[in-house]
């Protein structure tokens, strides 16, 4: 009996023990967390009448051990989530991660590191207590506890890709807050993806939605007549909605008319509005209601591709092109889209097929300067990346994939001639062609007589000097019995001392790569392959590509720049190779690739911590400087963004890619071109649109990038979050809300140091301003970002246009800014 006592008490001492221990997380209702309290892995909330969960989940289907935070029916066997936290930046340790309410109301998301990945950003200074709360319509909001009817924060606010019945999908002119649903990436990544469904805030007296990827709306409801919206009808059959309007702000919500029922309204990653309802017989959900139709969906064929609903399959290919994937074609999966019947390469003979399919715009570069059909068609084949072209009173160019779509709007659309093998054309429809350097005229016999006298002439000419000068020693090749005449201006300029670098052999180079089998990525330039020297020197290699945009100028630009300029922020060249039509660069290898690798990453830029951040900064700069006023060149870069700073394996950045830089002589301070180069989203405005460049181009460059950096947002991706047009814009909104703190990337919560993050906004907005004289020097940014002295009022950035304008905006675009040179790709070191 006494035995039996001890062993009561000891279970009793155990019980009280680890029930204290525990306290932190167990002690809170079921469908409440409180301030100091936090959910880790195995646990949820369930709202109170047991519809609703909230907890770390996977989504199904998946192969990565990435885990969310989010809301889904309770009761539903196939988990149905309603609504994502971090959508965005998926945790990849759940087990020592943390969804916690600290004491100042903020509610965050802490990942392995502690650091905060997500928040609410909903601090107080109030001394009360705070709850959050998981209610039985799947809103979750956070309140004090003094007075539950205060909500200060809801999900309800910040919808995913679904809308519930009691939420709002509108805008707030108030506090500039915007309801919007943004599709899944796919069906097991809750990231955002393609698709917008939001408020069309256009015009003042139609009350519409719309449905947005890119900037393209290819979708439009009706207009709202006081009951439904016009044209869909049976929008109102299960759904009861309302649509309430006023100074302060505009927004559709609905209820259920069978309130024991479920439903949800869904921006589904087919790019599709869809309505479902739950049937408790089958265990399904029930699609009631879609919009657009299929065709309509932007995209929804793939490049190349065209949607025709009186026809099945509903896809086909544009003339002249066939499907990527006939297997993925006969399932109806057309995504892949479609490519070429066969391929082309650049100088191949062509011609131009005529599709009757009517273009929307999309993706398409305006050129003015071509007045007539054949002028346009001729400078489309003079472009080895011109893959169709379109005449409608301007020349249109389609540099990249053709996506047709339909419109429900009154915009030109056009008749496209594609650009195809010169075997695909029919010999009545069109002539077989190649490339020339002027006009589209056929020369006369005597021409190209005499024309092809002087190259056969000259080629002689140039041999009897190549053979000269290599029986005197002055032709530096190690393997070569050949010269090709296009490497003799980078041999004159090797022998004239301007190029400072070692010539290593083609065999060398080949043996150094495993004969070019480790390829690292794919850029502009041509594809760059992992290698080691002899003396066991990791480098990068990048071969010239025979079918790149990128030729010999641009090549012997980066050879002479490059060995010339020493720094700790450059990358530097450690070799060239020039071997018949080989030319190849070998720089020293970046093991921590490119630093877009890294901030654009949802998982990887949580290892860009603050302090490593404002070094890059730093570095960038620093660089910068050095090129434009410490070097001994004058160097203008032209191509500065995230893709081309490398990162080394201390995380030091390293500006690379210099074919497009240019050198300032003497006192030049200007330069001006007619074949304007680079990246849209990161060229200054006089640059792009009438060729201009100087130091405040790469000012303009920086200013962009900074941005970029602290905010881990892409300046040309960014309207997918907002409704300004670009970064810019947002950045320059918040700065004049005194709301600057949501620009900042949530992971930078817990290591920013608030007076530097607020000094690189600053900056940063100097740097973008409109104009160039506005803009400060990069001696001047150097400065400020080491000192704390005062700072001038930044103007208006350049580019930011809002959503609304843009369609004004589309059709007085210049084919300026029509050229985009990638470095890299892929993911891997270089």
């Amino acid at each position: 009996m006494k035995r039996r006592s001890q062993t009561c008490l000891v279970l009793i001492f155990f019980f009280f023990f680890y029930s204290s221990t525990s306290l932190t997380h167990l002690c809170f209702a079921a469908d409440t967390i409180s301030s100091g309290q936090s959910l880790t892995f195995n646990q949820t909330l369930i709202s109170k009448g047991g519809k609703f969960e909230l907890g770390f989940f996977t989504p199904p289907g998946t192969s990565l051990n990435y885990y969310y935070i989010g809301i889904w029916y309770k009761n539903i066997p196939n988990k149905t989530v309603v609504w994502v936290a971090n959508r965005d930046i998926p945790l990849t340790d759940p087990t020592s991660s943390e969804f916690k309410l600290l004491e100042n109301g903020n509610l965050v998301l802490l990942n392995q590191s502690k650091l905060a990945i997500w928040s609410t950003q909903s601090t107080s200074n109030a001394n009360v207590s705070f709850q959050g709360v998981l209610g039985d319509d799947g809103n979750f909001v956070l309140r004090t506890g003094v007075r539950p009817s205060d909500i200060f924060w809801q999900s309800f606010d910040y919808p995913t890709d679904t809308l519930l019945p009691g939420a709002k999908l509108g805008y707030d002119s108030i506090t500039n807050k915007v309801q919007s649903l943004t599709s899944w990436r796919s069906s097991n990544d809750p990231a955002r993806g393609l698709y917008i469904l939001e408020l069309d805030r256009d015009t003042n007296n139609d009350d519409h939605f719309h449905i947005l990827t890119n900037w393209f709306r290819y979708w439009r409801s009706g207009r709202w007549n006081g009951t439904v919206f016009s044209g869909d009808p049976e929008m109102n059959d299960i759904l009861n909605f309302s649509y309430l309007k006023n100074e302060n702000e505009r927004y559709l919500i609905y209820s259920l008319y069978n309130t024991y029922s479920l439903s949800r309204l869904v921006m589904d990653i087919s790019g599709q509005l869809k309505q479902f309802s739950w049937l408790e017989e089958t265990q399904e959900w029930l699609l009631k209601w879609s919009r657009p139709t299929q065709c309509d969906v932007y995209r929804y064929c793939g490049a190349f591709g065209v949607c025709d609903e009186n026809n099945l399959p509903l896809c086909r290919c544009l003339n002249g092109f066939k499907p990527q994937s006939l297997k993925d074609w006969n399932m109806s999966n057309f995504s892949g889209g479609c490519v070429r019947k066969r391929y082309l390469e650049c100088g191949d003979e062509v011609g131009f097929l005529q599709d009757n399919q009517q273009i929307g715009l999309s993706g398409q570069n305006f050129n003015y300067t071509f007045k007539t059909a054949g002028d346009c068609e001729q400078s489309c084949l003079d472009d080895c990346s011109c893959n169709a072209y379109a005449f409608n009173s301007s020349c249109l160019h389609w540099s990249q994939d053709v996506f047709p779509f339909k419109t429900a709007y009154d915009e030109v659309m056009f008749s496209i001639q594609l650009r195809v093998a010169a075997s695909e054309i029919p010999s009545s429809t069109s002539e077989i062609r190649k490339p020339t350097s002027g006009g589209n005229k056929p020369l006369k016999p005597y021409i190209i007589v005499l024309i092809a006298g002087s190259i056969i002439f000259s080629a002689f000419g140039c041999f009897l000097f190549a053979y000269k000068m290599k029986q005197r020693g002055k032709l530096g090749y190690e393997t070569s019995s050949e010269t090709s005449l296009a490497i003799l201006p980078v041999e004159h300029e090797r022998e004239q001392g301007k190029l400072e670098l070692p010539l290593f052999d083609f065999n060398t180079v080949a043996t150094a790569t495993d004969n070019f089998s480790n390829k690292l990525g794919q850029g502009g330039f041509g594809p760059v392959y992992k290698g080691k020297l002899l003396d066991e020197r990791e480098i990068a290699v990048k071969r010239l590509s025979r079918s790149s945009g990128q030729g010999l100028q641009e090549f012997k630009n980066e050879l002479i720049l490059i060995s010339k300029l020493q720094h700790r922020n450059l990358v530097r060249l450690l070799g060239y190779c020039i071997d018949r039509d080989e030319k190849i660069l070998l720089y020293e290898y970046m093991p921590n690739k490119s630093l877009d690798a890294f901030l654009f990453d949802p998982t990887k830029r949580i290892l860009l911590d603050w302090s490593r951040r404002f070094s890059i900064i730093d570095g960038i700069a620093r660089g910068l400087l050095y090129l434009h006023r410490d070097s001994r060149l004058r160097v203008i870069h032209r191509d500065l963004k995230a893709s081309n700073i490398l990162l080394d394996e201390d995380m030091n950045p390293k500006i690379s890619d210099f074919g497009m830089a240019r050198i300032f002589g003497g006192k030049q301070t200007l330069g001006n071109t007619n074949r304007v180069v680079g990246t849209y989203g990161y060229m200054s405005p006089e640059y792009a649109m009438e060729g201009i460049f100087s130091e405040k181009s790469d000012v303009f460059s920086f200013g962009v990038l900074l941005l970029e950096i602290v905010s881990s947002k892409k300046n040309t991706k960014f309207y997918l979050l907002e409704e300004s047009y670009n970064l810019l814009g947002y950045v320059w909104r918040k700065w004049n809300e005194n709301e600057v703190l949501e620009i900042m990337d949530p992971t930078l919560a817990e290591s920013y140091n608030s007076q530097e993050w607020m000094r690189c906004i600053h900056i940063g907005l100097l740097c973008v301003q409109e104009h160039a004289h506005d803009r400060p020097t990069m001696s001047a940014v150097v400065s400020m970002l080491g000192s704390e002295g005062t700072l001038p009022f930044p103007k208006q950035p350049a580019f930011t246009i809002e959503r609304e304008q843009l369609s004004d905006v589309l059709v007085n675009i210049t084919d300026a800014v029509s050229i985009n040179h990638v470095t890299i790709t892929k993911s891997g070191g270089r």
